[in-house]
Formats: structure tokens, C-alpha cells, sequence
């Protein structure tokens, strides 16, 4: 009987695994009730390793190449099994394959915006996302700390996990980078190497190997996205004021037609800009005599000239309005306002 179940007993002299490109990355050899037979040929292809387990534990572990199965190429499961020099029956063992090629365009994102510590601005969030690639670095210890005994293990089951160590460290990699939390969505580069930074280390405990890391795209709140296009658009006047006043008047004049005389349609349109046409000539003014060099002369030759135009009590409040904003930004100063608003109110008179 004993010599029957022997002969009906499938014996392996071929371990190989061909990858078919679905995201796996790791595959259990099926053994059944098949034993591997002494000499066996061992097939382990580019961008895999191969791993023989004994009852639990990791034994041997094989990169690419191919290699006859005896006690010089088994020599942890050798040891294990307490072989002598040689072996000559089969033997039972788990070989477990991975896939080392290297797993692209994986994406991360925040579902829900997360909450960053700033030093400018304190509690604030945001979101970004990103796409990042990885691959198997440490195949032993992927598979006693994540695969374990599992026949198939991909990418999917392995997506959630590496998702969630990326936004966890999201926080210390601006905090590490040095980028000024208005600057983010502009040094995305630097965003994304301060956070492969935080990243690699947390990778390896696991047995991956982070191979880049990218943020596409980084969305401050409302508030600071407005603070964010005003920088911008000082940026592109530089320091000249005039062209500064031109540009926050052109901001204001949409504002003016919208809602200046309570008119519709053309005739509204008409009153909204001529607001805005008013009040650009009067900061425009009122800029050149304060901030100007050669104010004081152009302000005595203005005096001399016979007024034109009236200045209506409006036209002055909003002025102070608008030098009030300057102000509270500090492009103007106290002394600068209350000279101007004293100036303005003699208007009046």
C-alpha cells in the first residue's frame, strides 16, 4: 500500500513562475500534494526572487537565475530539515515568487482636506495629490511582515496601506522642506523630495523601495488663495506704486459696475464705470502727490491750475477706503494715511 500512494505521488522537477502583468506581486508556487524532487531546476527570471519556507520560516532566498536544487543551493533549509551532505528523496517546502519590477503611476490624494501646523498662519488645510511609483526592495521581509502565506498577493491589496503612510506624513514633510506654506502649490518639486524624505524610511520597514515620489498639484483655502494671487499680482508691478493703484483700480472697477447707481443694462454698465474711472483718477492723484518724487512741486503747480472737476463725498470715502486697505497691508503708513486723508477731507469744504 505504502509503495502504491508512493507512485501515485507527483513529483516536481520544475519551479518557474511566468508573470502575466496584472499587478502581482506576489505568488505562491501551488504544491498541492506534490513534493519537490532532489536536483529540481530552479527558474527565477529578471525582476523576480524566489523564496523556499519551512513550516513558517523563511529559508533560502534566490535571486535571478537558474539553479539545481540540492543541499549546496538549499543551505538554510538544509540546516533546517537536519540533512546530512546529501539528501536523496523529495522534500516539502513552500517557494513563494515576487515580482521585483518596479510598480508606476500609483496615485495618492488627500479625499479630504488635512489640517497643516503654519507659522504664518497657524491651523490652515489643504489638499494635494500626486502619483508615486514602488517596488519590492527586502522580498523576506515583505513576506513576513505584509504577504505572509496568502497565494496571491498585488498591488490593490497593498494600495490602501502605502496611501495612508503618505498622508501621514505629509505634515513633517512641510514642516522639513523649508517652503513657506503660500509657496507650496509653487516649489511642488521641492514639496515632493521633502516628502520622499519622510517617506523611504517608513517603505523600508516593510520591505518596499520607494523610487520617486510626485505632487501634481497642491489647493490652499479660498483665503489664502486670494492672499496668494494679490502676492502674485504685486509681483508683476514690482515696486512702482503708480502701476500698483492701476492695478488694484482695475480690481475695483467690476465691483463698481456691478452694483454703482442701481441701474441694469447698459445704463447701469455706464454709471458702474464711470465709478471706476473716477476713483482710478483720483488715487492715481492722490498716489502721485504722496509717494512720487517731485510731489511737492506737482502739488504746487496742481494748485495753481483752476479746478476741473468735483470730487463728490463718495468718491473721497471710497478713496479712504482704499488707503485705509494700503494701510492695513503696510504699503502705506500712518503718517502717509492721515496725510492723505486730510487732504481728502479739505475736498470737502
Amino acid at each position: 500500500m505504502a509503495l502504491m500512494d508512493f507512485i501515485k505521488k507527483q513529483f516536481i522537477d520544475i519551479i518557474q513562475w511566468t508573470e502575466t502583468g496584472d499587478g502581482t506581486l506576489a505568488w505562491r508556487f501551488p504544491m498541492a500534494e506534490m513534493e519537490i524532487q532532489n536536483g529540481a531546476s530552479l527558474t527565477v527570471r529578471e525582476s523576480q526572487v524566489a523564496v523556499f519556507v519551512n513550516e513558517g520560516q523563511v529559508a533560502d532566498v534566490f535571486g535571478p537565475g537558474m539553479y539545481k536544487l540540492t543541499t549546496q543551493t538549499l543551505p538554510v533549509l538544509t540546516y533546517l530539515k537536519n540533512w546530512d551532505k546529501l539528501f536523496e528523496s523529495p522534500f516539502k517546502s513552500d517557494v513563494y515568487f515576487f515580482s521585483t519590477r518596479q510598480q508606476v503611476d500609483q496615485k495618492w490624494g488627500t479625499p479630504q482636506p488635512i489640517t497643516i501646523r503654519d507659522k504664518d498662519f497657524g491651523a490652515v488645510r489643504l489638499r494635494a495629490f500626486g502619483n508615486y511609483s514602488f517596488r519590492i526592495g527586502d522580498a523576506k521581509l515583505f513576506h513576513t511582515e505584509i504577504s505572509g502565506t496568502r497565494d496571491i498577493y498585488g498591488v490593490a491589496d497593498l494600495d490602501g496601506q502605502l496611501r495612508g503612510l503618505v498622508l501621514q506624513n505629509i505634515s513633517n514633510a512641510i514642516a522639513s522642506s523649508g517652503v513657506p506654506f503660500l509657496d507650496l502649490a509653487a516649489n511642488q518639486i521641492q514639496f515632493a523630495q521633502a516628502l520622499a524624505a519622510q517617506l523611504v524610511p517608513e517603505f523600508e520597514k516593510i520591505g518596499i523601495k520607494l523610487e520617486n515620489i510626485t505632487v501634481q498639484n497642491v489647493s490652499l483655502p479660498e483665503e489664502l488663495q486670494k492672499i496668494l494671487d494679490q502676492k502674485i499680482g504685486m509681483g508683476m508691478v514690482g515696486n512702482d506704486m503708480g502701476k500698483f493703484m492701476q492695478y488694484q483700480t482695475a480690481q475695483a472697477i467690476p465691483k463698481f459696475a456691478e452694483g454703482a447707481g442701481g441701474g441694469s443694462g447698459i445704463a447701469g454698465d455706464a454709471m458702474g464705470l464711470g465709478a471706476g474711472v473716477a476713483l482710478g483718477q483720483v488715487l492715481a492723484q492722490n498716489l502721485a502727490q504722496g509717494l512720487s518724487p517731485g510731489a511737492a512741486a506737482q502739488a504746487a503747480a496742481t494748485q495753481q491750475q483752476p479746478a476741473v472737476a468735483v470730487v463728490s463725498p463718495a468718491d473721497v470715502m471710497t478713496t479712504l477706503e482704499k488707503l485705509g486697505e494700503l494701510k492695513t497691508k503696510g504699503i502705506l503708513t500712518q503718517e502717509e494715511f492721515d496725510a492723505k486723508k486730510a487732504e481728502l477731507l479739505k475736498k470737502l469744504v
